[in-house]
Order: C-alpha cells, then structure tokens, then sequence
C-alpha cells in the first residue's frame, strides 16, 4: 500500500538548522543590550554638564536675570560691611592726618602773635587727627551703603558690568568690571565718589581734594579663571542642546533595554546620583574658594553670600533633578513586575475595592462612569502623567518643592483612579449577581484573595457590608 510522503520537519532551536536563527536573535539581543548601556552611561554623564550648560546659558549669561539675582546683595549686611571697609580704607590712603597737623603746626609756629608751643601741640595731634577723620569717614561711608542709593549704584554697576563679566568668563574684561590674572573685581568708583561729596556736605572740606582713584571689590579670585573660561566657552554653545540630547539618549537606552523599568530604574538612580555628587561638589569648592581667599580682600561672610548668590539657581536645578530622578525611579520600581511591586498595588487595589462595596452597599458609586474608567483606567494613568511631564516642563524655573507637588497630584490622580474603577467593578460584581437570581442577603460577606499572590502566602480578608433596606 502506497503512502504519501510526509512533509519535510520544521527546523527547531535544537536542530542544526534551527541554530543560526536562535545565534542570529542571541546576537541582536546582546547588541541591544550593549547599545542600551552606552547610551544609559552617556546620558548619566551628560546630566550634570547639562545642568551647568542651562545655568551657564539662561542665568550667568542673561543680563536681567544676572542683576535681578545680584541686587539683593546691595542689602546683604555682610557685603556692605565690606563695602564700608574697602572705601574707608580708599579715602584714608588719601587723607593722611599726621602730615595734615604737621603742616598745620608749622603753620601756626609761623604766626608771631601765636607762642610756638601751640604749633608744637598740634603737631603732636597727628594720630587723633588720623582716628578723627576715619571715624568720620566710616560714618559718612556706612550712612551711604546702607542707603538706597548704594543699592542703586550697586545695581547700575552690575548691569553694566555684565557683559564685562561674559568677557571675564569667554575673553578678557573691560568696563566696572576688571579681569587680572585670576581675580575678578568690581569698581565701586561711583559710590566713592558720592562718599567724598557726603564728606563734604559733612564740613569736612579736605574730603573734597581726594583724587580720582580706582576702588576695586573683589568679586572672584581664583588661580583656575583660565581654565574657567575655556570651559564656559564649551558650555555656553552647549547650553541650546546638550539638554535635549541627553534626555533622547536616555530614552533611546530605555527603549533598547530588555527590562525597560529595570532600565528607567537604573538611569534614574544614577541621574539623582551624579547629582549628589555635583551638590557635594559646590559644598567642597565653596570651602575651597573661601580658604584660599586672601584676608585682604573680603570677609568670609561677603564672599561667602557672594558665592551663593551667584551659584543659587545651579544649586536649585541641581537639587530639583536629584529630586525627580528619584521619584521617577521609586514610580518605575512600584510598577514593575516584581513581587514587593505587585504586593503593594494588590493591597492599593484591595483597599479601594473595600472602599468602593461598602460605599456601594449605602447607595453611593460612581454609576457608567466607573465602569469607563476600569475599562481604561491604565490609559487614563499614562494620559495624566504625560500632562503632568508637560506641565513640569513647562514651568519656569521648576523646584524640588515642583517635583513633590506634581508627583503628590500625580498620586491623588491614580487614587481617584482607583477609586473609580473599583466603583466600576463594584457595579459589575452588582449586575451579575442580579442577572443569577440569587437572593441580595441584608448582610453580605466578601471574601477576596490578592490576585496572583495566593500561590506564595496570599491573604484572604471577609469584609461584611450591611446593605440598605429598599
């Protein structure tokens, strides 16, 4: 008897022909994965760059914004304590009180209806004469730094300082602002000069005879300026797409990754950690900068308010990443499938089914709208956070306190969600037990097991829910 030839087998994983299709998916699953791990290491790299790039370009190079954040500096008790103490020190270099009561000595010793012992007295005046004027130059000097006009002077001269300071960060400075070597400083010529006519209108007339001098605050004194420059230069033309590039890398990592929470995961703790480590690092160089500040030039308390003014927004973006990155990483982690993750949405789930019956059982559910909102409640979620990433973007100048408000709206959301959706389940649970036949007892008792955890010890909870009379 005659049979028909059977067809040829398909090849399978353990046949030889099989093989070359099983090496070939192994290999593009390797490729992946190495490219997903680059691209992660690039983009956890490029956060912190990126953040020094945005500062660099939207706040240390944005006139408005530079003089809006350095004005309040003008009110700062530290800065005009040294503000007091630099001009005072520039008129008395000027005013020299032991040659003024010499010379006045010699004066009245020239006078022949004057004994010569006046002459000698007044020449032996010098030091109180020297104590005199610097007290009244300190006065006069603290009367106009703290004073509104200081604080407009202080303000015009770092407005027009401010492209002198782009030059002192890309090139050499020019104008109020002056670039030597690795110092920084701001003339302050404009209040000297309001100090002398103070003195003036004070009585003291020899105040009137101080010469026009350079009066120099120093602002920065580094030996890493050079340095300093080259890299803002880099920055600075960075500033427009380092950001953007630096989310699409890490996007792309996820993307290739074969446990793309995992993957969402790790980028975030990592960004919240390069992070860390850039906050430390402004902690460790303010200390540094403050060390190797000669005791000439500022008091730790000026340069130190200094310091902090001008890094405030870097310190802020900073901290704001670090906060984001580990909301999103602690969201990406209670999503995933693992089995803390999915006790805790099974309890998150059980609790609003609880709260969803009993409200049920007294007359009160969200009707056909529950029902939508389970039918499409992961949607919905994934909408509401795709609002809120916009919103966060959207925000000028976003702040840690940001992050916590909009993942706090985020959390309200998905319990409300929730909600919702168990008053859906409710309903249906309602409808089927109707459609049966069966007798609605006055006292119901609700057994549920957590799905997907009866295997490995899931609990069971007896709920007993009283039901209106009709």
């Amino acid at each position: 008897m005659n049979h028909a030839p059977e067809p040829p087998a398909e090849p399978t994983a353990g046949t030889p022909e099989g093989r070359p299709e099983r090496e070939t998916s192994r290999a593009a699953r390797i490729a992946m994965s190495g490219a997903s791990a680059v691209l992660i290491t690039l983009a956890v790299l490029l956060v912190p760059i990126s953040l020094v790039a945005v500062w660099l370009h939207d706040f240390v190079l944005d006139t408005d914004r530079y003089v809006a954040t350095m004005a309040p500096l003008a009110h700062n008790p530290a800065v005009q304590d040294a503000a007091v103490d630099r001009i005072t020190k520039a008129v008395d270099v000027k005013v020299d009180g032991k040659k003024v009561a010499s010379d006045f000595g010699d004066w009245l010793q020239d006078q022949e209806n004057l004994p010569s012992v006046v002459g000698s007295t007044v020449k032996g005046l010098g030091s109180e004469v020297d104590s005199l004027v610097n007290d009244a130059v300190s006065k006069a000097a603290d009367r106009v730094v703290r004073s509104e006009a200081f604080a407009k002077a202080w303000t015009d001269a770092n407005r027009v300082a401010h492209e002198a300071l782009v030059d002192a960060l890309t090139g050499e400075g020019r104008g109020a602002l002056g670039v030597h070597g690795g110092t920084v400083t701001l003339d302050v010529g404009q209040a000297v000069d309001t100090l002398k006519q103070n003195l003036v209108d004070s009585g003291i007339a020899p105040a009137a005879a101080i010469p026009d001098v350079d009066k120099q605050l120093v602002l920065v004194q580094s030996d890493q300026l050079g340095k300093a420059r080259l890299a803002a230069r880099l920055l600075d033309a960075a500033g427009n797409w380092l950001p953007p590039l630096t989310a699409v890398l890490a996007a792309g990592g996820v993307l290739l990754a074969r446990r793309r929470l995992r993957a969402l995961v790790t980028v975030s703790l990592c960004a919240a950690g390069a992070c860390l480590l850039v906050v430390i690092g402004l902690d460790v160089g303010r200390a540094i900068y403050l060390d190797e500040l000669p005791d000439d030039t500022l008091s730790d308390a000026a340069a130190g308010a200094i310091f902090d003014t001008l890094l405030r927004f870097l310190h802020t973006s900073v901290r704001t990443a670090l906060v984001l990155g580990v909301m999103v990483a602690l969201g990406a982690y209670l999503s995933g499938p693992g089995r803390l993750p999915r006790r805790v949405r099974a309890d998150a789930d059980h609790v609003a089914d609880l709260a969803a019956r009993w409200a049920d059982a007294h007359g009160v559910n969200a009707g056909k709208a529950g029902v939508w909102v389970n039918t499409y409640r992961r949607r919905l979620a994934i909408t509401v956070l795709v609002v809120l990433g916009l919103v966060f973007a959207l925000v000028n100048d976003p702040t840690s306190t940001t992050v916590i408000v909009l993942v706090s709206i985020l959390v309200v959301a998905i319990g409300v969600l929730a909600l919702l959706a168990a008053s859906g389940r409710a309903r249906g649970t309602r409808a089927d037990a109707g459609t049966t036949g069966r007798p609605t007892p006055d006292v119901t008792t609700w057994e549920a097991g957590e799905a997907g955890e009866a295997g490995a010890g899931g609990r069971r909870h007896s709920v007993r829910v009283r039901r209106r009379p009709s």
